[in-house]
């Protein structure tokens, strides 16, 4: 006799009818499947100069014994720097396996069944994916001049508003809210919510009125800042990020963390990572601004309309499918980030890369709109 289990009343329904986000396929798997002998990844917004010679260092070195050693629970020493570095206690800093971990410390720790989270439509998805899953309603206010519309986010907060979530420089518009705009917003809520403003990009902004988060949260304890190593530090196969938070709001959300997500070479890479003297962020900062020179100029030759702003990507706007555009390219050995599952169908996202990638992307365009 075979046991039958009735999901449909094990699971909740919200879990259920979520759809369950697929990873694409290894990039030798991609190789065989598209036919293309090598294959330029500008699909997840990554740093083609890798991370930084000291966290590169440790990467090489690491002992395969110390392999069967759990890792500092708490990251204690990774947060000893992080809090050195930006004038807060230590015990103000959340370290978690990625930024999308952190994500989910946040909604545990802040929301029970019936609150909601408010966000925008075209922005980050795994605020709302979190929020979703877990049973927590996500409140979605259209972006307004591809930026985050802080008045009708200030509208749409009723009384089991908990959490709302800025990408600050969005992704995938790379507009951002200066610090004017956000000190404003926070004094509208008044601390009433808190309020999570996702660094993730961070390092790439040079703009003087861009915000330091960080730096506000000693006036207003209602703020969260997430930041992470997965970008301009270039360790995100190694997943790791952090929050920091007014010291009792770091203490409720250390509650819902699971110790030991965060294993021994990626905290040892992040702290090499932040004690980088090479000109790391420099020399990526010239890549960013070179790269988006070209692809814009190129582009526009191209007669293609173009969405681009702080961080390391653009979007472009096709004539056509940005699915059919993902095979075609995949086919030329290029891979992009289509951006219908984003809410801008037709466009796809572009990381800016090495000028080798960017020319190769550009050929393979061109190529694929005059097929």
């Amino acid at each position: 006799m075979i046991m039958k289990t009735n999901l449909d009343i094990l699971v909740p329904a919200y879990v259920r009818e979520f759809e369950p986000y697929i990873p694409s396929k290894p990039d030798c798997e991609l190789k065989k499947l598209y036919g293309c002998p090598s294959l330029y990844r500008l699909n997840n917004n990554e740093n083609p100069l890798g991370p930084p010679p000291g966290a590169q260092e440790i990467i090489r070195r690491f002992s395969p014994p110390r392999g069967a050693v759990y890792p500092s629970g708490d990251s204690y020493y990774l947060r000893q720097e992080i809090g050195s570095i930006n004038g807060i206690d230590p015990d103000q800093v959340v370290v978690g396996n990625g930024a999308n971990e952190v994500i989910a410390f946040v909604v545990k720790a802040f929301c029970q069944q019936g609150d909601n989270i408010i966000t925008t439509d075209k922005t980050f998805a795994v605020y709302e994916w979190v929020a979703t899953f877990s049973g927590i309603r996500a409140k979605l206010i259209p972006l307004k001049n591809e930026r985050f519309d802080e008045q009708g986010m200030l509208q749409s907060i009723d009384e089991n508003t908990k959490v709302i979530f800025i990408c600050n420089p969005n992704n995938p518009s790379g507009t951002y809210w200066s610090k004017d705009t956000l000190i404003a917003f926070l004094d509208a809520l008044d601390g009433k919510q808190m309020v999570v403003v996702d660094e993730a990009y961070f390092e790439f902004v040079e703009n003087e009125d861009y915000p330091d988060g960080i730096s506000l949260i000693k006036d207003y304890p209602n703020l969260i800042v997430f930041r992470t190593f997965s970008k301009m530090y270039g360790i995100a196969g190694l997943r790791i990020g952090y929050l920091a938070a007014d010291p009792a709001a770091a203490d409720m959300i250390r509650r819902t963390c699971v110790v030991y997500s965060v294993n021994s070479i990626a905290q040892e890479a992040a702290l090499a990572c932040l004690r980088d003297d090479t000109g790391h962020i420099a020399k990526t900062r010239a890549l960013v601004c070179e790269s988006r020179a070209f692809l814009r100029e190129e582009l526009a030759r191209l007669n293609l309309p173009v969405i681009a702003g702080e961080g390391n990507y653009l979007i472009v706007k096709l004539p056509g499918s940005d699915t059919l555009a993902y095979r075609k390219l995949m086919r030329e050995g290029i891979m992009i980030r289509p951006m219908t599952g984003f809410r801008y169908p037709n466009h796809i996202r572009v990381t800016l890369s090495k000028m080798e990638a960017m020319e190769a992307f550009v050929a393979a365009l061109k190529k694929t709109l005059e097929s």
